[in-house]
């Protein structure tokens, strides 16, 4: 991986607005960073026509030059094997939605590109083609199995927005499931893996952890529930005892305002919403989705595939622009 490296681009579902966003955020970005997506060109195609902006080049080596004035597309061994209609999802184009996918984690694994930018993907879609994965990030992490991976081993997903950091315990699991699955050990492995993130992704030489409780009042000394008792404590004074930087349980209701997190430079959330609201409240157009624990750099937007407004012309290209600068900056501290 040299200085100047492209971020590569999935194109995501090609019937939702990752195409659009994409284009849209080459045009804003302009060369401040080398940008190349992968995927169907004629879906960049038709999309650059229909909102009105140069149509892509078509590049046959992802090291080749970029051009200045519009997207280059790397094209993936799988195309669209039927016509797309924004806003129609298919399961025929699931094929080539995970082609870009994996197109972009070997050209990181080989050094080729500096980092990977998902756009959104439909798991629905790839379901009903017998795609097995809960998302992204756990497709990724398959990907990525075999390589050598620098300190803790994920994944674990962080949210970015508006000055906050999160980062969840558990991921995509009911709520039910969720606190079935908390452990002291799962909660230190994730505080663990983002202490080691923050200094070698972000360059913070002494991170600091907030460790949200799971009940209200974090338990209120268990007449709200003992789980800050038994398991959350524990595996903060478990981490302490190693050098790390971490609270007790936080009452969830006071962690977020803006005095609170000065304290702190992520939270560990135990659960998806907990962490997620926060975010989306503070900075909803520019959430950023970040892969911890993975041998290769990727964020993604923190967004779906917005179907209803796909094809449209109208879609912001905020979460991508501030995924693409993210993965540049996480790049360039791992470089």
């Amino acid at each position: 991986m040299t200085a100047r490296s492209p971020i590569v681009v999935s194109m995501g579902d090609p019937a939702g607005i990752g195409p659009e966003i994409i284009l849209k955020a080459r045009a804003e970005l302009g060369t401040s960073i080398p940008l190349l997506a992968l995927g169907d060109p004629g879906v960049f195609a038709s999309t650059a026509a229909r909102l009105g902006l140069p149509g892509p080049a078509i590049v046959d080596a992802p090291d080749a030059q970029l051009p200045g004035d519009r997207l280059a597309v790397f094209p993936t061994p799988h195309t669209c094997s039927a016509p797309v209609t924004p806003g129609q999802p298919d399961a025929a184009h699931a094929r080539a939605i995970t082609s870009a996918i994996e197109t972009g984690v070997a050209l990181c694994r080989d050094s080729k590109a500096a980092a990977l930018v998902t756009a959104p993907i439909s798991k629905a879609v790839l379901y009903e083609a017998g795609f097995s994965f809960p998302g992204h990030t756990e497709y990724l992490a398959e990907l990525t199995a075999e390589a050598p991976v620098e300190g803790p081993r994920g994944p674990a997903m962080m949210l970015s927005g508006g000055g906050l950091r999160v980062v969840l315990a558990t991921i995509h699991l009911s709520l039910r499931d969720a606190i079935a699955a908390l452990t002291p050990e799962r909660i230190a492995g994730i505080a663990r893996l983002t202490h080691h993130a923050l200094i070698r992704d972000f360059g913070i030489a002494a991170p600091r952890l907030a460790l949200a409780g799971l009940n209200p009042h974090a338990g209120e000394g268990g007449a709200l529930g003992r789980e800050e008792i038994e398991i959350v404590n524990p595996a903060a004074a478990a981490l302490r005892a190693e050098g790390i930087d971490i609270t007790d349980a936080l009452p969830p209701d006071t962690m977020f305002h803006a005095e609170a997190r000065a304290q702190y430079d992520a939270a560990v959330c135990l659960y998806h919403d907990q962490g997620l609201i926060p975010v989306k409240t503070l900075d909803f157009h520019g959430g950023v989705n970040i892969t911890l624990g993975l041998p290769i750099v990727r964020t993604s937007p923190d967004h779906g595939t917005a179907f209803a407004i796909a094809g449209q012309g109208v879609a912001r290209p905020d979460s991508l622009i501030a995924a693409i600068r993210q993965a540049a900056e996480i790049a360039e501290h791992r470089r």
